[in-house]
């Protein structure tokens, strides 16, 4: 390790209690292969399409400078590998972290990714800014997440775009009432302690709010994960409404949800039920904060954000005839069915990251003519044109716009919007 890389996180109080439990139990568990994830990021159309949903203005590139705040065991080899033409640094005040990631960049020969035990509030000293922030699952930690957060965004370029992922405290309710059992028995960060609450969790009554989250996360079984929900020393979480606050005092302006469909009013059960249209008037924000209330089991909220004086506002919209240039590009998990579908339906898109089942997409003959002329080359009015019909060509336009934007809110394709303005 280089002198650079070999930054001491000096940290006390609350922050050094964190630092010292991650120590013990680093998280996300430790991996000795990242053969799959290659692989995975192999795919240039999913490289293009992980890039416009970032950057739907700009113009594709590789080379961009990508900062990992928080970088755990992994996170930042794996963007080394999926972007080889990148400058990757991840920071973590984690040396147990630090360690694992210096071992896989040894051993995938990530001659792109530097990696520094560095607390993400001092990323000043990298003396670097950044094209692109990743920060998921940290913040949330930090005994000052504001101050966390606005380091980031002094370290973040004007044009530049942050992944935030921060908890959410409607679906964590089980696991915040597990927290305040642990915390009221005094119980210890141990490997004991541990085997202890996996075997006691077998045991919770039928209907505990943590019963449906431990289903459907297996992951939750292992040692790290436990600790790293039940016993961490610090740990809060932030509605909608307190979301975007949070990026407001941080200095930043909100851009989109990663997954924004289940945000969406119009997406899911939740467009067909009496107070649809009633939802349907509110500004954005109050949207999102009704759905997730409506919802009820989120346990996160990962967004895309931006600085606040950013020149160049990344914004999609399906007004005037701006639209008509954009590239789309469909999501890699995106799958089209055709068995069983709905009546009046020729297919269903399904968006399989999606955990809530309702999120799918029901389209007609026509829209699936559309949906089949995506080549992620093509513009929406090449398309329109490509996919001509008996019907006049006012009419094929405005199916188009609907169609492409309901796709867009569904989570089934992003767009390359950078020729607009040509």
């Amino acid at each position: 390790m280089s002198q650079q890389e070999n930054h001491a996180a000096k940290s006390g109080g609350a922050d050094g209690e964190v630092q010292n439990f991650y120590e013990r139990y680093p998280y996300p568990r430790p991996v000795e292969s990242l053969e799959k994830y290659r692989q995975l990021w192999q795919d240039a159309q999913k490289r293009r399409a992980d890039y416009h949903l970032f950057w739907p203005a700009k113009s594709y590139r590789e080379d961009h400078t990508i900062l990992i705040a928080g970088c755990g065991t992994s996170q930042a080899a794996k963007h080394a590998l999926r972007w080889p033409k990148a400058r990757v640094i991840g920071v973590d005040f984690s040396a147990t972290s630090v360690r694992h990631t210096q071992t896989l960049k040894r051993k995938y020969d990530l001659e792109n990714l530097e990696v520094y035990q560095l607390p993400l509030e001092r990323v000043h000293e990298l003396a670097t800014s950044f094209d692109q922030i990743v920060c998921t699952g940290v913040l949330h930690h930090l005994a000052d997440p504001v101050a966390g957060l606005k380091a980031l965004r002094e370290a973040l370029k004007p044009d530049g775009a942050m992944h935030v992922m921060v908890y959410a405290p409607y679906g964590r309710t089980g696991i915040y009432m597990l927290q305040e059992f642990c915390r009221r028995l005094n119980l210890p960060a141990t490997d004991e302690t541990i085997r202890e609450l996996i075997a006691a969790l077998s045991a919770l009554p039928p209907g505990h709010p943590l019963e449906n989250l431990l289903r459907q996360a297996p992951d939750f079984r292992h040692a790290a994960a436990l600790a790293d929900a039940l016993l961490h020393p610090q740990d809060r979480a932030y509605s909608v409404p307190q979301f975007f606050d949070f990026i407001q005092e941080g200095g930043l302006t909100f851009g989109r949800w990663v997954k924004q469909a289940p945000y969406a009013p119009q997406c899911g059960v939740i467009a067909n039920i009496p107070q649809a249209t009633r939802l349907a008037t509110l500004p954005p924000a109050e949207q999102y904060a009704a759905v997730e209330l409506f919802r009820g089991t989120m346990v996160r909220h990962s967004a895309v954000v931006y600085r606040a004086d950013t020149p160049s506002p990344q914004v999609i919209h399906f007004t005037g005839d701006d639209w008509l240039s954009y590239v789309p590009i469909r999501l890699a998990d995106t799958i089209c069915v055709e068995e069983r579908v709905p009546q009046g339906a020729t297919a269903v898109l399904i968006n399989q990251t999606h955990t809530y089942t309702d999120l799918y997409l029901p389209i007609t003959a026509a829209e699936k003519r559309l949906f089949e002329a995506i080549d992620g080359k093509r513009s929406l009015a090449e398309i329109v044109a490509k996919t001509e019909t008996s019907s006049p060509k006012k009419s094929r336009g405005e199916l188009a716009r609907s169609f492409f934007e309901r796709l867009w809110w569904h989570d089934q394709v992003v767009f390359d919007a950078s020729k607009q303005n040509e």
